[in-house]
Order: structure tokens, then C-alpha cells, then sequence
């Protein structure tokens, strides 16, 4: 998959420079956007500095099939623009708690895919998986759910078909 990555952070590149340090991408295709205020604000009111980064990528790597715009995720509430993104993924992670589907936030409701990730710590914080990835079905009038353990490769492999799938119309 011939991709990029665009990040959003307050005041500092953090996420970009793990993302580049981590050796699952090129660093060259990884650009970071320095909201200076709310990163949800350049995500959704004013999305322009993210599409300058999408424009940038796609003039540097000819070709390039797909964009991932990440955005920090203490905000149930955080919506994307659709001038911004054409489909989209909300990820939502165990330890924030199984109460995270029934809040109803516009990210579980609305979001194209839902990933309930970290679902290896549950047993460690309390949260009933089962019950949680029910409820998260339930909210989503059919919108697809996903369970990962990102770290260990859990679920990654649907991740990946359903963007295959969904974005870039491959069986």
C-alpha cells in the first residue's frame, strides 16, 4: 500500500517523530501539523494546514494511494471534516473504559469503522470486552467494529482488509 501519514499535535511534532522513529514507515512520508491551538480545530472548523500537508505528500510521492490524517484522542467528541477525509476511523482503547460505546459520542456513532483497541488489558481494568464490543455493534446501526491489540498484531490483518476494501476498492 503506497501511503502517508499526516499528525496533529498542540505545539510539538511528538507523534510524528515516534511514527518516523518506529521503522513501519518512511520517515520522508510522515508530516506533522502544529495545530498551536486544539489539534481537533485544524482537524474539523479549519482543516487547511492538514490539506496543505495532504497537497505537499501527494505533489512529493507520485502515486500515492492513500493519506492517513491521525489526530489525539482525548476528544470523544472529535469529528473530522469531510473536506478533510473520505472515510473515516475512530479508535476508541479499552482502558478509557466500557462505558465509551453507550456516551454515543459522533466518533462511535458516525465513523466508518470503529476500533476498540488494546482489547488485551480488559481483564486488567475492569471492562467486559464482550459486553463492550455489543454495545459498540449496537450504537452503530451496521457500521462495522473491530477488535485489536495493535501491538501484538491482533486484528490488525481486518484493519487493513476493511481499509483495502473500503478505500481503496481492493478485494
Amino acid at each position: 500500500m503506497n501511503l502517508a501519514v499526516v499528525t496533529n499535535d498542540l505545539v510539538t511534532k511528538e507523534d510524528a517523530e515516534r511514527l518516523r522513529r518506529s521503522g513501519l514507515i518512511e520517515p520522508e512520508r510522515v508530516l506533522a501539523v502544529e495545530a498551536g491551538a486544539c489539534p481537533h480545530t485544524v482537524i474539523r472548523e479549519d482543516p487547511t494546514l492538514n490539506m496543505a500537508a495532504g497537497d505537499e505528500l501527494e505533489a512529493s510521492f507520485p502515486g500515492l494511494e492513500l493519506i492517513v490524517f491521525e489526530s489525539g484522542g482525548d476528544n470523544l467528541a472529535s469529528t473530522f471534516s469531510l473536506d478533510l477525509v473520505d472515510w473515516w476511523i475512530f479508535v476508541i482503547d479499552v482502558a478509557g473504559g466500557d462505558d465509551i460505546p453507550r456516551k454515543k459520542g459522533p466518533g462511535v456513532l458516525k465513523s466508518d469503522l470503529l476500533v476498540v483497541n488494546k482489547i488485551d488489558l480488559a481483564p486488567h481494568v475492569g471492562v467486559d470486552l464482550e459486553r463492550m464490543l455489543a454495545e459498540a455493534s449496537a450504537v452503530r446501526s451496521g457500521r462495522p467494529v473491530i477488535a485489536t491489540n495493535a501491538r501484538a498484531g491482533d486484528g490488525v490483518e481486518a484493519l487493513a482488509d476493511a481499509i483495502c476494501r473500503s478505500v481503496l476498492f481492493r478485494e
